[in-house]
């Protein structure tokens, strides 16, 4: 009977060797990076605000709640692609912000954030 072993081990030595030896070139993940000639573009950022009777503002102007949906459809549409940051007070109803938010979503709105919430950041520490 032939012991195998050391055939096994000399396998496993050669295959280590080989995977060692195969040029690092080989495992390049290619990227195209911005050159350093761009400056980087400021951008375009719109507010909701919520205050504790659930009246709107747009950029801090009062809005009616028709006129959010028109706005936010033209902000999906912007080429631009601008942020919209959603603020709302602590005594503003759970209803009235989710009312918003699915406004927000049918609208087809992809870059948002909330605002405001930097208090329970700093609570969680």
């Amino acid at each position: 009977m032939i012991n195998t072993t050391p055939l096994i081990d000399l396998m496993l030595v050669l295959l280590v060797m080989f995977i060692v030896s195969v040029p690092i070139a080989t495992h390049k993940v290619p990227l195209d990076l911005p050159g350093a000639a761009t400056a980087p573009r400021e951008a375009l950022v719109h507010r909701i605000d919520l205050d504790a009777a659930g009246q709107l503002y747009w950029d801090g102007a009062a809005i009616a709640d028709a006129a959010l949906p028109p706005r936010l459809a033209q902000l999906a549409s912007d080429p631009s692609n601008p942020e919209l940051h959603i603020a709302a007070q602590a005594e503003t109803r759970y209803e009235r912000v989710d009312e918003t938010l699915a406004a927000v979503r049918r609208a087809g709105v992809t870059r948002m954030g909330f605002v405001g919430n930097e208090r329970f950041a700093e609570m969680m520490d």
